[in-house]
């Protein structure tokens, strides 16, 4: 990414390539975030569900803040500004007025995209039950708000219109409400919640040419796709926000059991205080130092 490309600009030279599909790995924090980086994807995932239980401890039901979610957002944006990241923006915190400052703090924060939804502000996860929703007004308004705040930004953002609506009303319901967003200058389409892949390669056909998205929540409502199975169907854009929940509850989960019960924790291959801090950026850090003149590094660590 040149000086003059803005992350929405790469993400969408990326969406414009029809060889691919672009694939974001969800991450939470900076340490995932690196890892996905060190791992070479040519983009991220911010998740909300991830940052609501890192940053707060707390489950998805809409508890996150605007200033929770740009502020991590702008770390993870902050690592490698040549890589865009896509950010959940829930419901867009508010009626209009805090829809649209949402977006330009995203804007401000490095954000590539985001994806807002037609939840209620009391939101919950998407692959949960019980959603509600609000009208086919109050979601105009909102796309109204995130379109009008880019252009008054004068910077470029992609604007992902989710709907939720696809469990509760039905396919055609959903179509509409994801047609009216892409009519009032959204960007992507995210149809959430998908129950069979018919439905997705419909979604697909439904809207084209404009990209869609699959939201791919491992034990969520969603059939199990690959990257390409996604891109077949004539999928854009795949996200995974659980890619790294699991293993990491999993792996803490059972490192912190068998310190319990043994009071001993072997070393695990590959995962020394070195190897994490060299995935952090340990080595161009002290580069970085030496470079400017500090000698604090210069012998090494």
């Amino acid at each position: 990414m040149t000086e003059s490309t803005s992350p929405a600009q790469k993400l969408r030279g990326l969406l414009a390539d029809e060889s691919n599909i672009v694939i974001g790995p969800g991450i939470y924090d900076g340490f995932t975030a690196r890892i996905a980086l060190a791992a070479g994807f040519s983009c991220l995932y911010m998740t909300g569900a991830g940052t609501t239980m890192s940053r707060l401890g707390m489950p998805d039901l809409g508890i996150a803040t605007l200033n929770d979610m740009r502020d991590n957002a702008s770390m993870i944006a902050s690592l490698d500004r040549s890589i865009p990241v896509i950010a959940d923006m829930d419901t867009g915190y508010g009626g209009a007025l805090m829809v649209g400052r949402a977006v330009e703090q995203y804007i401000d924060a490095g954000v590539a995209a985001f994806h807002i939804e037609d939840q209620v502000v009391t939101k919950r996860c998407g692959h949960l039950r019980g959603k509600e929703l609000v009208d086919e007004d109050e979601w105009c308004t909102r796309i109204r708000a995130c379109v009008n705040a880019r252009t008054k930004s004068g910077r470029d953002i992609v604007i992902i219109a989710r709907t939720d609506s696809l469990q509760g009303s039905g396919y055609d319901a959903a179509l509409k409400r994801l047609r009216l967003a892409l009519d009032l200058g959204a960007d992507v389409a995210f149809l959430e919640g998908i129950e069979t892949k018919e439905q997705g390669r419909q979604i697909c056909k439904d809207l084209a040419p404009k990209p869609v998205l699959l939201n791919m929540v491992q034990g969520g409502v969603t059939p199990h796709y690959t990257a390409a199975e996604a891109k077949e169907d004539g999928f854009r854009m795949v996200i995974y926000p659980g890619l790294a929940l699991g293993p990491v509850y999993k792996g803490v989960a059972e490192a912190c059991e068998k310190l319990r019960k043994t009071g001993d924790v072997e070393k695990a291959e590959g995962a020394t205080v070195r190897d994490v801090f060299g995935i952090c950026g340990l080595k161009e850090a002290i580069e970085f130092d030496v470079a400017a003149g500090g000698k604090l590094y210069k012998s090494g660590v």
